[in-house]
């Protein structure tokens, strides 16, 4: 999935530093830049727009004014060097704030609240189907390389190992290493798809190939299942058993 975004700022550095940022993650594609907000209009009304970066204190028209000339709204992550318009920003239900100077962390922060507001609607079909249904887990799940952010389906790992202060993140095409402690791996890799079975290892259940005394065969490799993990790990696969 790429998020099709545009900037829209009256200072050209300011749009620089979005252009850089934007082209260091991978699902987002910076279609287009303005210096005013006015010319900003049609490209809004007639191209595909998923998330608007917008500065607020502009000539001619001010990035509160073109929120309420839209019909339809994309979202929109506020990048101003003012603190004053806050309030009306949620009124306004934009998904964050961001006060310049902005770091290129507080700029992931908020583009991973877009990623996690677009799973949420489109997720959603309606109230009887969300009433029927239990929250589904994210398909998939971004991480941190040295200088992008990468997305991983869920459905494509086989397992993740520990490297030193490094995992690497083994899928059917690619391997990712990433810097990440373990505790936020856990979050991400949790059943029931996902389960850690060693200190340095978590495996996908559903590419499990097979399982002797406590080594798990995935492809051409073994993983070792450690005694603190190893009571969660067989519950989980015995729950699953049949006969």
């Amino acid at each position: 999935m790429k998020i099709n975004c545009i900037a829209i700022d009256d200072e050209p550095l300011a749009l620089e530093i979005i252009k850089d940022y934007c082209s260091k993650v991978a699902f987002l594609d910076l279609t287009k830049t303005f210096v005013n907000a006015i010319e900003s209009i049609e490209y809004i009304r007639t191209a595909k727009v998923d998330l608007i970066f917008l500065d607020i204190q502009m000539e001619e028209l001010n990035g509160i004014q073109l929120l309420n000339s839209l019909n339809t709204k994309p979202f929109v992550i506020f990048t101003t060097a003012y603190d004053n318009y806050a309030i009306q920003g949620f009124e306004l239900d934009v998904v964050d704030y961001m006060l310049k100077p902005i770091s290129f962390e507080r700029f992931i922060k908020g583009v991973n609240k877009v990623c996690e507001r677009m799973q949420m609607e489109t997720g959603l079909t309606g109230i009887s189907d969300n009433a029927k249904h239990p929250a589904q887990e994210p398909a998939f799940f971004f991480v941190k390389t040295e200088t992008r952010m990468e997305r991983i389906e869920n459905n494509e790992v086989l397992y993740v190992e520990g490297m030193s202060d490094y995992w690497r993140i083994v899928t059917k095409t690619r391997r990712i290493m990433t810097l990440m402690n373990a505790k936020k791996l856990e979050e991400v890799l949790r059943e029931p798809h996902f389960c850690r079975v060693h200190k340095s290892f978590f495996v996908a259940l559903d590419k499990i190939e097979s399982i002797e005394r406590n080594r798990i065969k995935i492809g051409d490799k073994y993983i070792p299942v450690s005694d603190t993990y190893h009571k969660t790990f067989f519950d989980l696969i015995e729950r699953k058993k049949i006969g």
